[in-house]
This record gives C-alpha cells, sequence and structure tokens, in this order.
C-alpha cells in the first residue's frame, strides 16, 4: 500500500448519503425527537450540526454553543451563528462560566494550575448541559469526534468523548474537512486551526506535535495492519514519531472503551453478555 494523500480521498456524495441515513435511522429507532450537540464554531462540530440538520432537518437539531469566561473567542460565537443560520438548525448560546466556578470552588483538591485537570473539568460540564437538554426534550446526545483524535485519545473521557451516537467518528480529521467543503460549511470554519478551548491558546496540533496530514497517513497505515518502519519509510518520517503514534493509539485504548470488570458471572456486560440488534 502506498501511503499519499489519494488514500484519504473520499466518494464524498455517498459518504454525505450514508452518514444521512445513518442518523435518520438510528434517531428514528430510538423514538428521538432530534439531536442536541455542542457547536463550538470548529470544524468538527460544523460539520456534524451540518449533516445531522441534511438528515432530520434544522428544526429536529439543536446546537448548544457553550462560551466561558477564559476561552472566550468571538470568531467562534459569530462562526455557530453563521452555521446555524446556513444549515436552519436551532442555536442556543449558555454561557458557563458560573457553572464552572462554583464546580471548582466546591472542589476541595482544586488547582488553577493543573491545566489538564482544570480543562477536563469544562469538558465534563459541558455534557452534563447536552444531556440535561437531551434528557428534557426527548433527543439523543449527537458527538462530533473524529476519528483521528478519537484513534489517539486526544479527548476527555466522559467529556466531549460521551454521546449517544458519533455520525464522523469513523472520518480522519483531513477527510472531515473535505466532507464538510462538500456539503457547504463555511470555508473559515473548515480553515480555523482546530483547539478543544479548554485553556487559552490551545492549539490541538501544537499538543499533538504533528499536523494532521501527516497524523491521518501515519493512522491509516496503523489501521491497515502496516509495520512503524515501513510507515516511517514511506512517510520519509522518524521511526520514533511514527512509534509515537503508536504507542499513544495503544496507551489510550481505555478511553474508547467501557468500564471494565471481573468476569465472575455467567454472562458478562461488556464482555460476552451482547444482545441482537439491527446493524446501520
Amino acid at each position: 500500500m502506498k501511503l499519499t494523500s489519494d488514500v484519504l480521498k473520499l466518494d464524498l456524495p455517498s459518504v454525505e448519503n450514508r452518514i444521512k441515513r445513518f442518523v435518520k435511522d438510528y434517531v428514528e429507532k430510538c423514538g428521538a425527537e432530534g439531536v442536541v450537540l455542542g457547536v463550538s464554531g470548529g470544524l468538527d462540530s460544523s460539520a456534524t450540526a451540518a449533516l445531522a440538520s441534511l438528515s432530520l432537518g434544522g428544526h429536529k437539531v439543536l446546537g448548544i454553543a457553550m462560551p466561558e469566561e477564559e476561552t472566550y473567542d468571538v470568531t467562534d460565537i459569530q462562526h455557530a451563528k453563521l452555521l446555524a443560520k446556513k444549515f436552519g438548525f436551532n442555536l442556543q448560546i449558555v454561557d458557563i462560566s458560573s457553572t464552572l466556578k462554583a464546580c471548582f470552588q466546591s472542589l476541595p483538591i482544586y488547582d488553577a494550575a493543573d491545566k489538564l485537570s482544570k480543562g477536563n473539568v469544562k469538558a465534563r460540564i459541558r455534557m452534563v448541559y447536552l444531556y440535561y437538554y437531551a434528557n428534557k426534550l426527548n433527543r439523543l446526545v449527537c458527538g462530533a469526534s473524529d476519528k483521528s483524535e478519537t484513534m489517539v485519545g486526544y479527548f476527555t473521557k466522559w467529556g466531549d468523548g460521551a454521546a449517544d451516537i458519533s455520525p464522523i467518528m469513523d472520518l480522519y480529521k483531513t477527510q472531515v474537512r473535505q466532507l464538510a467543503l462538500h456539503i457547504g460549511v463555511p470555508a473559515e470554519i473548515v480553515a480555523k486551526p482546530p483547539s478543544p478551548r479548554l485553556w487559552p491558546n490551545q492549539l490541538a496540533e501544537k499538543e499533538l506535535g504533528i499536523k494532521y496530514e501527516t497524523l491521518d497517513l501515519i493512522l491509516f497505515g496503523l489501521e491497515h495492519f502496516m509495520k512503524p518502519k515501513e510507515i516511517a519509510e514511506q512517510l520519509k518520517l522518524p521511526i520514533k514519531l511514527v512509534e509515537d503514534v503508536k504507542r499513544r493509539w495503544l496507551a489510550t485504548e481505555h478511553k474508547r472503551r467501557l468500564p471494565l470488570t471481573a468476569k465472575l458471572g455467567y454472562r458478562t456486560v461488556g464482555k460476552d453478555f451482547r444482545l441482537p440488534h439491527k446493524p446501520y
């Protein structure tokens, strides 16, 4: 297999239609009234909100923008509004600053200097809001995780990684960009540097230490059982970089699984107690 950007090219009309059918069928079979999702103004959430609106109709999609004082960015809010207007979905802007302050103040061991733990609280509080809206409105929480960040564990467990349905989780970041432009997500949103917005000036590629164009090809190679040495040679990369990506992928498997338990009974949830379900 030759690792070039061509291996990540999509049959865009086909992928669009498959995702729309998946969302529509799943929501209908769950008996839900629609979906709720966080809309940050970034690529992944914008592409997901657009796809959900094209699938269900905008009246069944509720986007929640959740700004807070520390990472507030007026451009993000403008982009969320622009997207909602273009794709016809409802958008609510909910400032979560007061909730975060109350949460931090109530934590006996809170440490403001520990930005990772603090940032993960933000991601989980956002999900608390989304699930409240979903419960109240009989909707599903629609996740916006892509394959690149899911594979390397670049998400908060029980935060942005929590959802009832994740339509774009089998698309690498560069593929999400392709699809987003295809369905009409504004180019200025697609071109924005990705950021989880958990602390000021946070940029995903800076934290990951690699561009998504390169990361996606490494992950594609690993997905297809290529050896790190072969991937490194084809992409002309240091073998250590490829091995580091593989290590991160394997080390974060716990973030992609349901909680494990000891095998004690005849059939055990999460191990061999699987119920039949219809494929989607």
